[in-house]
C-alpha cells in the first residue's frame, strides 16, 4: 500500500487562515494610503505646530532631542518623501493582501517573510517592556508566521 498522495488544493475558498490575514493586510494597506494621503494634504505647518505643541506640553528640551530634531526636519520634500514611502507601504500590503485573498504562493512568502522580519523586534519589545500587548503581539506574529509557513509547505509536497 502507498500513501494517499497529498495536492494542495488551489482553490482560495480552502484557505480560511489566508483570508483571515489578507483582510488585515487589506486594512493595513488601507489606512497606509489614508495616512500617505493625509500627509499630503496637511504639509508640513501642521505638523511641526503639532510636534512643538508636543515638545511645549511635555516640557521637553525645543532644542535637543528626538521631537526637535523632528520638528527642525520637517520641510514640504521631507513630506513628500514620508508620503511616498507610506503610500509604497500600502500599496505592497494590498497587493499582498490581493495575493493572499486568492492564495498565491508569492504573497505567502512575502507574507511570511515580511511577518519574521517584525519577530526580533517583538521579542525585543516584549523584553523591554513586557506586558499583555506585547505578548499579544508576539502570538499574533508566530501565527501568522506558521499560517503562511505552513502554506509554503503544503505547496512544496
Amino acid at each position: 500500500m502507498t500513501a494517499p498522495e497529498h495536492h494542495y488544493d488551489a482553490n482560495p475558498k480552502a484557505h480560511p487562515g489566508l483570508h483571515v490575514i489578507a483582510a488585515v493586510e487589506a486594512a493595513k494597506g488601507a489606512l497606509a494610503l489614508s495616512a500617505a494621503s493625509g500627509l499630503e494634504l496637511l504639509g508640513p505647518a501642521p505638523l511641526q505646530r503639532w510636534i512643538e505643541e508636543l515638545i511645549k506640553r511635555f516640557h521637553l528640551d525645543p532644542e535637543h532631542g528626538s521631537l526637535a530634531w523632528l520638528a527642525h526636519s520637517i520641510s514640504p520634500n521631507s513630506v513628500h518623501l514620508a508620503a511616498a514611502i507610506v503610500l509604497a507601504y500600502g500599496v505592497l500590503h494590498l497587493i499582498e493582501a490581493w495575493g493572499l485573498w486568492k492564495a498565491k504562493a508569492w504573497a505567502s512568502w512575502l507574507g511570511c517573510l515580511g511577518a519574521a522580519l517584525y519577530l526580533p523586534f517583538d521579542i525585543y519589545a516584549l523584553t523591554r517592556h513586557p506586558g499583555w500587548l506585547a505578548t499579544a503581539v508576539l502570538i499574533i506574529n508566530v501565527i501568522v508566521v506558521w499560517v503562511l509557513a505552513r502554506d509554503i509547505l503544503k505547496r512544496r509536497r
